[in-house]
């Protein structure tokens, strides 16, 4: 007899950096793993009123308490309680997955969080373990010639022998050279291995280059750090009291109290593999008249892309040109980095990525509107590495002055951050990091001035490129 364990699941998977892969376990994560183990205390003592008071007003919106009482007791307890566990992985520190050990079978088990720490993903599936199953050696351009070649390679051939993984860049800045290092391809089955200039999307590490422009109109006057949001909004959004004490500055270090997504963005919907898609400014806005704050602006770090995306959406109210154009004159063109772009024409298409999701399979790339400004760009490792050797030795002229003040330490208590970039710690070493993560691509970026080294990382799959990144920094300090 088979069983069927699906059953309502809200999604949520947004674009941040994952902290638990870089620098020990983030504080959502132990949030998920706290729930998780009342999760598994109440299915093992069979109570699933109990269970079903750790889900979020979302998922109660679609599943009843009788409803998931009756699954419960149907599908789940007849599995006879959970015998071992283990976290498999937390993807872009959101989504838990853990493997479940019953007495007859091995189930996989995925959870969520809303912004008040209740389930609004409850999901069990037959265990899946992704394996290293390529039946051939994906391709390479990796020469193996030298000690860095050979580093490179035993630590990015695990991740593209994955059966989910199709395509990977990894660029290097060391001591002034730059090496790059390509394996897999651009679409399974192409043959046709990645270059330093094929370009990828990049997601939250977008965040980085909104941090860069509201740096740059500080330092023109047009803005203050300090200056609440409310400043800048319709009085009937300005309006609401939950805003007055937020500022730019929180709104791209995080700690503006705003929740991780805006509650009226429809992830279930028919374009639900393309969220971002069509939420527009009417909607955002729509939103923060009446949102409520996770916490008082300026006290805790809780990522968040709607914050980051109302900052995009304020510096292109003052400067009157939207976010792509504003990336494009103030950073991209000074330093000549043409791959960079939100919008792809179609000579750029051609050079485009096929993107796959956590499971191997054909997903769409993402398109934004409003929200463009936390995870809309597209990118090359060449443009990426010109990007951060630009951030490692920032010029005297106005953008290496707004890459220094992105630098600049805004908040330093369970992490440290400039504007938008995470400090994180390898083996004692200080790097300014940033990642991304959409439904079919995972980024890495990080810098130490001082060591003379930067790592960039793209991959056209939604398997973290995280571990690569920590790993190849590890052995190159």
């Amino acid at each position: 007899m088979k069983t069927n364990y699906f059953w309502y699941s809200y999604i949520i998977l947004i674009m941040t950096f994952s902290a638990s892969s870089a620098s020990g376990q983030s504080r959502q994560q132990r949030k998920t793993d706290s729930v998780f183990a009342q999760v598994q205390k109440f299915f093992n003592a069979k109570q699933a009123d109990s269970l079903y008071a750790l889900g979020g007003e979302r998922f109660k919106k679609t599943l009843t308490r009788e409803a998931f009482r009756s699954i419960a007791d149907q599908q789940l307890f007849p599995l006879n309680g959970i015998k071992g566990s283990s976290l498999m992985s937390f993807v872009n520190n959101s989504v838990a997955t853990y493997k479940l050990i019953f007495e007859a079978v091995t189930m996989q088990f995925q959870i969520s969080l809303d912004q008040n720490d209740k389930f609004d993903m409850f999901l069990f599936q037959p265990f899946n373990q992704v394996t290293e199953d390529k039946l051939a050696p994906a391709a390479t351009s990796n020469k193996l010639l030298n000690s860095m070649d050979k580093l490179v390679e035993q630590v990015a051939r695990p991740y593209i022998q994955k059966a989910n993984t199709v395509g990977l860049s990894i660029g290097i800045l060391k001591d002034g050279k730059i090496t790059t290092y390509n394996y897999g391809e651009t679409a399974r089955g192409n043959k046709w291995l990645p270059t330093s200039n094929t370009i990828f999307e990049i997601g939250s590490i977008t965040k980085t280059f909104t941090a860069t422009l509201l740096a740059y109109y500080v330092n023109e006057g047009k803005v203050k750090l300090n200056d609440p949001v409310t400043k800048y909004l319709p009085d009937s959004v300005a309006a609401n009291p939950a805003l007055k004490t937020v500022t730019l500055q929180s709104l791209s270090n995080h700690t503006s109290g705003l929740a991780r997504m805006p509650g009226n963005l429809d992830f279930s919907g028919a374009d639900a593999l393309n969220p971002y898609k069509n939420y527009n400014k009417q909607q955002l806005f729509s939103y923060l008249k009446t949102c409520k704050l996770n916490s008082r602006p300026g006290e805790r770090y809780d990522y968040s892309n709607l914050g980051v995306g109302l900052l995009g959406t304020i510096l292109s109210q003052i400067s009157g040109k939207p976010f792509d154009q504003m990336v494009a004159e103030l950073i991209c063109k000074p330093l000549m980095m043409q791959s960079t772009v939100q919008h792809l024409s179609e000579a750029k298409l051609t050079n485009f990525v096929t993107v796959y999701n956590a499971s191997g399979s054909v997903t769409p790339a993402w398109d934004f509107n409003v929200l463009a400004p936390c995870g809309a760009l597209h990118s090359s490792v060449n443009d990426l590495l010109v990007y951060a050797r630009a951030n490692m030795n920032p010029g005297a002229d106005k953008l290496g002055k707004a890459f220094g003040l992105t630098h600049q330490i805004t908040f330093n208590k369970d992490l440290k951050l400039g504007l938008a970039w995470h400090i994180i710690v390898v083996d004692g070493v200080e790097y300014y990091f940033h990642n991304g993560g959409t439904y079919g691509s995972s980024s890495f970026l990080a810098f130490n001035t001082q060591k003379n080294l930067a790592i960039v990382i793209l991959s056209n799959s939604a398997e973290s490129t995280d571990t690569i990144g920590t790993d190849i920094l590890k052995k190159l300090q």
